[in-house]
């Protein structure tokens, strides 16, 4: 089937990007962006696109959520057996992307991928709503499943199991930090004329930035 689309476009527009106002430090200017993609876009300024790569160098993407960032980098959560659990663990580096609309920006990121702390995927867990708890349990990540009964039979099965009990954080579930070496910021502007700024981190983990042509 096709359709024409080729119509189907936005006009962006926005603040400034300038290069020489901007912070040394990447993750300041993230910290700036995020907390106005959380004013704006509400519950979805957290979601990013994570690509990683297979043994037969294919790429995946998917969307997955952010759940905490610092120096160190940025951590999701999933499931340690998933598909993309299986493609980080043997290539250990991921590419991410933001996209707020509503404010007509998008951050990439990338860089090489370790797993969390055990305590530090604890924490995390242990403040997730029950429910998403026993998903952990429930969900045995990517693999092929008969029917949507497959689900609701192991939910009944783990909601027995834990019963008046905490339940505990399975091995197999935890949290991927990304360390990023390459952060770059785009804000939208008329006539497709884009600001980009690259920065890219330096041997000793200073970070240079530049501008980049749209």
């Amino acid at each position: 089937m096709a359709r024409d689309i080729a119509d189907i476009r936005r006009d962006y527009e926005g603040g400034l990007l300038d290069e020489s106002q901007v912070p040394d430090d990447p993750l300041v200017l993230f910290d700036e962006w995020f907390s106005l993609a959380i004013e704006q876009e509400g519950r979805d300024s957290n979601a990013m696109t994570l690509a990683s790569v297979d043994s037969q160098g294919r790429p995946h993407a998917r969307v997955v959520l952010l759940k905490g960032f610092d120096e160190r980098g940025m951590v999701f959560y999933t499931n340690y057996h998933s598909h993309k659990g299986s493609e980080l663990n043997n290539v250990p580096y991921a590419a991410l992307t933001f996209w707020w609309p509503s404010i007509s920006r998008q951050v990439r990121i990338e860089g090489a991928v370790e797993q969390v702390a055990a305590e530090e995927s604890d924490a995390y867990f242990a403040s997730r709503p029950r429910g998403s708890q026993l998903g952990a349990w429930i969900a045995t990540q990517s693999v092929v499943i008969p029917d949507r009964n497959w689900i609701e039979e192991r939910q009944k099965r783990f909601e027995q199991a834990y019963e008046g009990q905490e339940i505990p954080r399975p091995n197999h579930w935890g949290g991927y930090r990304v360390n990023p070496d390459m952060i770059e910021f785009w804000q939208g502007q008329p006539s497709r004329l884009h600001d980009r700024i690259r920065y890219e981190r330096r041997e000793g983990g200073e970070w240079n930035s530049f501008r980049m042509a749209p």
